[in-house]
């Protein structure tokens, strides 16, 4: 923080490379989606074989997976088991190869737009399914908000100037399918303490698709091809496709790692939002009021649903933290020899306003308020600290008095008192013990 509230180089080059990845993923995100549509359509590259062109991804992904595991040791590999392996990464991948089939095929019968609508439902399946499967405990509130957002998809449907019915299926089967995958990542994986990031996943699970592929493909598209004997195969088409979708794959990792999940959402919920654009703007399908007004519905149910998770973990991780900084300050208290007057074991917004009083400022040392601090009790992250504090920060600012009521002060005090174990005072004004 630098003067008069000023942000410094390095959180700008932080911003904006987080709006680089955001950006990079937003676009990957949007023109695998576009591409795919473009060559399963028949009124436009007509290439309608979903299950060969998901198998064709998985091949290229799952090599590309494989040379920067194993050969440019670019990504570290999980160590897994076979017993694991067969346990748990292959249901996964039996779950991922139906959920890729069936949502790659919905865009030969929907278009775009309301394919887009209709992955609204996700949250409402993950829920479901959660709760299901006891992962998620069943709330009254977060079922109405469920409940809202599947109204709100109803009405698009229902507003949807090409409604297709065998369409409809393939989407809402391929979000079910995609949502029991993501329950069973919890229940397989994560509960044994594995974490897999897309490219490990791709490493163990893309083998898994092309295996289950291959039966689907052998009776229902192989026949048809062989049939096409014009067919040749387009390497650019299809090789611009899958990189297309491995680049997905890792974009995905550098936003998540680089930013977080909710970056994610948040940047999807735009994502989805160009594509409805995109969709009546270029590829000319019909968007209705209706459509829009069931859409905007179903987002404002998502968004409510997202915001009430960042909470619920926003209030978990603050718990957690919580105990571990009174179990360290009981540890460190426990080694004290006694000297000096314990002021506060954990300090809160009660020891803030205590010790805002004219203090001693001796040589190397400065006051904020009034408060002793010393130069080296400055971490990173005091403007988040602030902004938690709530009301109390305002309160804590008209405390300060009107020579110190300004954010960049208070955040010095906070920062100060929020890395301190306890804070004690003895014949040279008040110090943080750490």
């Amino acid at each position: 923080m630098g003067k008069g509230g000023s942000l410094s180089d390095g959180v700008i080059k932080k911003i904006l490379l987080s709006y680089t990845y955001v950006a990079i993923w937003i676009f990957l995100s949007f023109t695998v989606i576009v591409y795919n549509k473009y060559i399963l359509d028949k009124k436009m590259y007509n290439w309608p074989f979903p299950i060969s062109l998901t198998m064709i991804h998985m091949s290229f992904c799952a090599t590309l997976a494989f040379l920067l595991i194993k050969v440019f040791k670019f990504v570290e590999p999980v160590t897994m088991s076979r017993d694991l392996y067969f346990s748990s990464v292959v249901p996964i991948g039996a779950l991922y190869s139906l959920s890729l089939w069936l949502s790659n095929s919905a865009y030969i019968y929907l278009s775009v737009s309301f394919i887009q609508m209709l992955k609204a439902l996700m949250p409402v399946a993950v829920y479901s399914i959660g709760v299901m499967f006891k992962k998620e405990s069943f709330k009254s509130d977060t079922m109405c908000n469920m409940v809202s957002i599947s109204v709100g998809v109803a009405i698009a449907a229902y507003g949807e100037a090409k409604f297709d019915s065998w369409g409809v299926v393939l989407q809402l089967g391929a979000v079910a399918f995609e949502a029991t995958r993501l329950v069973m990542i919890q229940i397989l994986l994560t509960s044994k303490g594995i974490t897999l990031n897309p490219i490990t996943s791709l490493y163990y699970v893309a083998p898994c698709c092309l295996v289950f592929l291959l039966v689907p493909w052998i009776f229902v598209e192989l026949p048809i091809l062989r049939e096409t004997s014009s067919f040749h195969f387009d390497f650019v088409i299809f090789g611009t496709n899958s990189l297309c979708a491995f680049a997905l794959n890792l974009a995905v990792f550098l936003l998540v790692g680089k930013t977080s999940a909710l970056t994610m959402n948040v940047a999807g919920v735009v994502k989805d939002w160009l594509l409805i654009a995109f969709s009546w703007s270029v590829i000319k399908d019909t968007v209705t009021p209706i459509n829009l007004f069931g859409y905007g519905l179903a987002f404002l149910g998502v968004a409510y649903y997202n915001h009430s998770k960042l909470q619920a973990l926003k209030a978990k991780e603050a718990q957690k933290k919580a105990q571990q900084a009174d179990e360290e300050s009981g540890k460190l208290l426990e080694e004290r020899d006694g000297e000096g007057e314990l002021l506060a074991k954990k300090p809160n917004y009660n020891d803030l306003s205590v010790v805002l009083s004219p203090s001693y400022s001796g040589p190397g040392c400065f006051y904020v308020g009034g408060l002793f601090i010393q130069p080296h009790c400055h971490p990173q992250n005091a403007f988040d600290v602030v902004r938690t504090l709530g009301d109390d920060a305002d309160a804590l600012k008209r405390d300060m008095g009107p020579q110190q009521s300004n954010y960049t002060d208070l955040i010095l005090v906070v920062e100060f008192f929020c890395n301190c174990l306890y804070v004690e005072r003895n014949n040279e004004g008040l110090q943080c013990s750490r």
